[in-house]
């Protein structure tokens, strides 16, 4: 797993039911503009408003329509161990890649060991631990250090803090560059993090657009890389205000690329007012222009 590998939205039908056949063109979409993987449940997909019974067929039809293609990382955070538990025994059951969780607050070093290895225990091979702290740093190196030496299977970190390219650097210089590292919310870091060897970042939509920004990167046109993504920047400067506006917007575009067919949202706090409306609009207009740019220049390479 490696390069783009984002975090999907929750489609929902226009009576709010979970809309399965918008996800499995979602899957086809992320699977066609070349990413490296695909997140499902995780914050960007509004996990906590779903079901158990609709996460279940979520992760079922996910894993259907990829069929192997990508590797597919599931979500399991929960509030409750326990559900977390039930839903790594699902993605193993349906053959999900991997899955991507939480540790619980308030745990002792010993109570996380306990808590990963359970996970692992009843998960794929891949877990990922997510390193989320809208305000602060998140888990301590040392801490994470321990973890990686305790729980095998313990192989991907998700990044999600305050100064988190220094820590990027810090974690690989750590674990000599086994644990993989990925980047969440801080993908506004982006050229920060290729410059630091990230493995892979997890963003939610314009998935073409950010192939783009890495491939270019990775063939040494370092200069078209950053011109790119600084045509990107404003986009992101509106829809990272917090979690609700980014779902909202995102949600919003995917219905603009015939991806879903509404643009509905459970997240209470997911809406716009009349003017974050309006810049929505510009900011989703940039969007499309970029996207298809990328998608005609994808199309001349395979021409080519």
């Amino acid at each position: 797993m490696k390069g783009i590998v984002p975090s999907l939205n929750t489609p929902f039908d226009p009576a709010g039911h979970l809309d399965l056949s918008c996800l499995r063109r979602l899957v086809e979409h992320t699977i066609d503009t070349g990413c490296g993987g695909m997140l499902g449940l995780a914050v960007a997909g509004e996990h906590t408003t779903l079901t158990e019974g609709e996460k279940l067929s979520y992760i079922q039809t996910l894993t259907d329509a990829n069929a192997g293609r990508v590797p597919v990382i599931i979500s399991v955070t929960a509030q409750d161990p326990n559900e977390s538990l039930a839903l790594s025994r699902t993605a193993t059951q349906a053959g999900a890649a991997g899955v991507c969780v939480q540790i619980p607050e308030n745990l002792n070093r010993q109570g996380m060991h306990e808590f990963l290895r359970d996970i692992a225990n009843a998960g794929p091979d891949i877990l990922m631990v997510q390193d989320l702290d809208w305000d602060g740093r998140g888990l301590s190196l040392n801490d994470i250090t321990y973890l990686f030496d305790k729980v095998d299977r313990f192989s991907w970190l998700k990044i999600e803090t305050q100064q988190a390219g220094p820590k990027y650097s810090a974690v690989l210089r750590a674990t000599d560059g086994k644990l993989n590292v990925c980047g969440g919310w801080a993908v506004t870091q982006l050229m920060d993090a290729l410059a630091r060897g990230v493995h892979a970042f997890i963003p939610t939509g314009m998935e073409r657009v950010y192939v783009s920004i890495q491939r270019l990167y990775e063939t040494g046109e370092v200069t078209a890389a950053r011109a790119l993504f600084e045509r990107v920047l404003p986009i992101l400067n509106f829809s990272n205000q917090n979690i609700g506006i980014s779902i909202r917007f995102f949600k919003e575009l995917r219905k603009a690329e015939g991806l879903f067919e509404t643009d509905q949202c459970r997240l209470p706090q997911a809406q716009f007012d009349d003017i974050q409306a309006l810049e929505a609009r510009h900011a989703r207009n940039a969007a499309m222009a970029l996207i298809r740019e990328a998608s005609e220049a994808a199309a001349m390479r395979q021409d080519g």
